[in-house]
């Protein structure tokens, strides 16, 4: 019986809590607007962060999970501000390309890839491309990270190690740069952005899909050749080359870092003492360095969010007030009554609640379709995660108790003679 009365009581207050809106439509809207534009940041944050992590987390494992990455430099730099020798990486020699085949002898290793990037302006016929992103790469791509293939074929290990002048570019280079006119067979010209000056001519021998994710920036022409075409004919600087290696799958990945590590330490001749002038990244690495730098953003934007419904609780005091001193002839009838401290409490808690579920309803509605929108104008597969659903929900719902409790107490206190007198 006592759950039944807790329910007619929360209906009543529901219904009492729309007829105050409606009483009072400016204060009640400003109200709904500052908890709707909390949750609706919340909500748009909570969306793209879940579709950002989904696209990198695809990108990490479309190369494998195991696969790592040698490089001259680390990934995160030492704090350099002293001359001396705080900074060892500084003297890291380049990866010499004959360090590789060393790599690729190893048991543990299934393949090895050299990689290097680099820019250049596009040109065909009067169609250009000021700024392309170049990716030199080894013949063995394929099979280090299959390229999603639309036309054509990949540069063959004949091609790449002759450094012949030919590209497989990505459908949206193709679109920019030809249109609905045929791609294949046709030939292009790539001027370097720094180094070699004189436009070099490559010859498209395939076109594929590039999946464009958050990392990548979005859809973007680019064009990938041999590493040793980037090297001798676009002049790129070998120096900044990077191996991608790929484990066998029969051994574990921590024995073939051991076992890269200690290959390349020999090839340099480095002495135990020594410390390892070279970099090892894993994609786990790579993912958790991705997590902090982008976990701190999204702190910052959930932080600046939470003033939205600071705001919407401040108006929530107002409004409740205001209700509790225009109603208090009423109070005082309800008390004469028999309404104990508990029933009047509880009524303006569930107005107060009313009010600010009210603005997360709006709010989480206009977040839902900002997230489909972003999802189909933009790379970021946004998507609304039931925990924000949730999340927005008990945070309209917490602000509301807390803002409203304030104004209830006030109520529920008020001496029935009194407010019976009041005017």
């Amino acid at each position: 019986m006592r759950s039944l009365d807790k329910i007619k009581m929360s209906l009543e207050g529901v219904f009492i809590a729309f007829d105050a809106m409606k009483a009072n439509k400016v204060r009640a809207g400003l109200t709904i607007l500052g908890v709707a534009v909390g949750v609706f940041v919340v909500v748009v944050i909570s969306a793209a962060v879940h579709g950002i992590n989904e696209s990198v987390a695809q990108q990490f494992q479309s190369a494998g999970p195991t696969t790592f990455f040698v490089q001259r430099y680390p990934i995160v730099f030492e704090n350099c501000r002293d001359s001396g020798d705080a900074c060892t990486w500084r003297s890291n020699p380049p990866l010499a390309y004959s360090e590789a085949d060393v790599l690729k002898r190893l048991e543990s290793v299934e393949e090895v890839g050299i990689r290097s990037g680099w820019g250049a302006s596009v040109k065909y016929r009067d169609r250009e491309l000021p700024m392309v992103g170049i990716t030199g790469i080894t013949a063995n791509w394929p099979q280090l990270n299959p390229p999603d293939m639309i036309d054509g074929r990949v540069f063959t290990e004949q091609e790449s190690r002759a450094a012949a002048p030919v590209a497989v570019i990505n459908t949206t280079a193709a679109e920019r740069l030809f249109g609905d006119e045929a791609a294949l067979g046709k030939e292009i010209t790539l001027t370097a952005l720094q180094g070699a000056k004189r436009g070099s001519p490559f010859l498209v021998i395939g076109i594929y899909k590039d999946n464009a994710s958050f990392l990548q920036g979005g859809e973007r022409p680019a064009i990938v050749t041999s590493v040793y075409a980037l090297n001798r004919r676009l002049g790129s600087n070998p120096r900044q080359s990077a191996f991608i290696i790929k484990p066998n799958p029969a051994v574990r990945q921590d024995q073939t870092i051991d076992d890269v590590t200690a290959a390349l330490r020999g090839a340099r001749g480095l002495r135990p003492s020594r410390e390892s002038n070279f970099a090892i990244t894993t994609q786990d690495k790579l993912f958790d360095i991705y997590n902090k730098v982008f976990g701190m953003f999204f702190l910052v934007m959930i932080s600046l969010s939470s003033v939205g419904l600071l705001v919407g609780g401040v108006g929530v005091v107002a409004i409740m007030m205001i209700s509790v001193t225009e109603r208090t002839r009423e109070i005082g009838v309800r008390k004469a009554l028999g309404a104990t401290r508990g029933i009047i409490l509880w009524q303006f808690l569930v107005e107060a609640v009313t009010l600010t579920a009210t603005g997360a309803m709006i709010g989480l509605a206009i977040g839902w379709a900002v997230a489909l929108l972003i999802r189909s104008t933009t790379p970021i597969a946004a998507s609304v995660p039931p925990l924000a659903v949730v999340a927005a929900l008990v945070a309209s719902a917490f602000t509301g108790i807390v803002f409203g409790m304030l104004p209830a107490i006030r109520a529920s206190r008020l001496d029935p003679v009194t407010a019976l007198r009041h005017e």
